[in-house]
């Protein structure tokens, strides 16, 4: 007997060794490539695992803020930007005074007043391109070729009205649905590869196909129309990878995705995200935030960028199991504020990071727009709508939430 279960453990664990050394085998297929023949970007580049500010020669960690100026009674629901007038100057006074020094961009179009008041400081930014994350299927080509056709026009945007010379990055979508991911994955099981005119990946899912060839796509668009090039990448969140070992993920295993088919990885991670809140304690702060950085710093060669963290101050909570996801008080900010910082700033790999991005700097009363004149509403149970440091009060006057402002001045200003 004791022969036969010794013979069952032998089994066991070399079934055990086979199933590991293919993980391994399987994560170890999955590559992403830059063509080396394909220019670098003017002024902000990847150097190994840091991003350098050409400018000065120096790696950059970038204080970042969440930038969405839609005041009430406005709303990108129908391709709209935040309204062409003189709030711009203010808005980037309050910036400048809590020591941001890149503003992550949501709105496809800003008007030619904020890159005016972009002119009389020394920021930087960054464009996030919104595309469809609940499509039924990414590889659609009718899908692909809308969503390119929005690509250039933010592209075309940027060199008619923006500030290029100013300009970080592109990030081309922000945060798939899992469902759509995992749609995706089914429907095309033999798309595994892709060869484009400069970015080569292997080994992938559909959904990381699909999202390949639209950066690759989008940059020969910019080599092309303009000669130049600037950053690429795809902003993702920890609900759907790419670290695998949580038990809460919205994804089995075989279908997470891995935001690192660009220059650098994006990522939204929050603290009661699914796959952070589950995370083992960080080296140095023992915070489940701090844990999920250092082991995303482990697992990838590319600068990794922190697009949104934040907290809803909602009067409401309305999903109580969900804790700190709405119901915060500013107090209960600043703190989370604080422990980020310094998870990020202490964290084993830190020198991986290359910025943080505070989310947001006021609050939207459009989001998330499911309902017809939802931004003339501040509506107390939709946590979206509150993320702000600044809270909009009548004539679209900003009011500081507590001490918000200083909280991140005194970080931001800090090592």
């Amino acid at each position: 007997m004791r022969e036969f279960m010794r013979v069952k453990r032998s089994i066991f664990l070399l079934a055990l060794i086979l199933i590991l050394a293919l993980g391994m085998a399987q994560a170890a297929g999955k590559t992403v490539r830059i063509h080396p023949d394909t220019p670098r970007p003017g002024r902000f580049v990847v150097e190994g695992t840091r991003l350098v500010d050409r400018a000065d020669g120096r790696a950059v960690f970038f204080r970042g803020m969440g930038y969405s100026p839609y005041m009430p009674g406005e709303t990108p629901q129908h391709g709209a930007g935040p309204g062409n007038d003189g709030r711009y100057t203010q808005h980037l006074a309050l910036l400048k005074g809590m020591g941001v020094n890149y503003l992550h961009v949501f709105p496809l179009r800003m008007p030619a007043n904020f890159f005016t008041a972009l002119d009389a400081t020394d920021l930087v930014y960054g464009q996030d391109i919104w595309i469809d994350p609940f499509t039924p299927d990414l590889l659609d080509e009718d899908y692909l070729a809308k969503t390119l056709a929005n690509i250039r026009q933010v592209i075309d945007h940027t060199y008619a009205v923006g500030r290029p010379e100013r300009l970080v990055l592109f990030s081309i979508g922000d945060e798939l649905q899992a469902a759509t991911v995992e749609r995706t994955n089914k429907l095309h099981p033999e798309v595994r590869d892709y060869r484009g005119k400069h970015l080569t990946v292997t080994g992938r899912s559909a959904s990381e196909v699909a999202l390949a060839r639209l950066i690759d796509q989008a940059m020969d668009y910019e080599l092309t129309r303009y000669g130049r090039r600037h950053l690429y990448t795809h902003t993702s969140w920890t609900h759907i990878g790419p670290i695998a070992d949580r038990p809460d993920l919205e994804l089995p295993r075989e279908h997470l995705l891995a935001p690192d088919m660009g220059d650098l990885i994006c990522m939204n991670i929050y603290t009661y995200a699914n796959g952070v809140k589950t995370s083992p304690p960080g080296s140095v702060t023992g915070t489940s935030y701090q844990g999920y950085l250092e082991e995303l710093a482990a697992t990838t060669r590319l600068p990794i960028l922190v697009t949104q963290v934040g907290f809803s101050t909602s009067p409401i909570m309305p999903r109580p199991e969900l804790a700190d996801y709405g119901g915060n008080r500013a107090q209960r900010v600043a703190e989370g504020f604080r422990s980020v910082w310094r998870d990020i700033r202490s964290a084993r790999g830190a020198d991986r990071f290359c910025g943080l991005v505070f989310f947001e700097f006021q609050d939207e009363w459009w989001k998330i727009g499911w309902t017809p004149e939802d931004e003339f509403r501040h509506e107390a149970g939709d946590p979206e709508e509150w993320f702000g440091i600044y809270e909009v009060g009548r004539n679209n006057k900003l009011f500081p939430k507590g001490d918000l402002p200083e909280v991140v001045r005194s970080l931001f200003t800090g090592p």
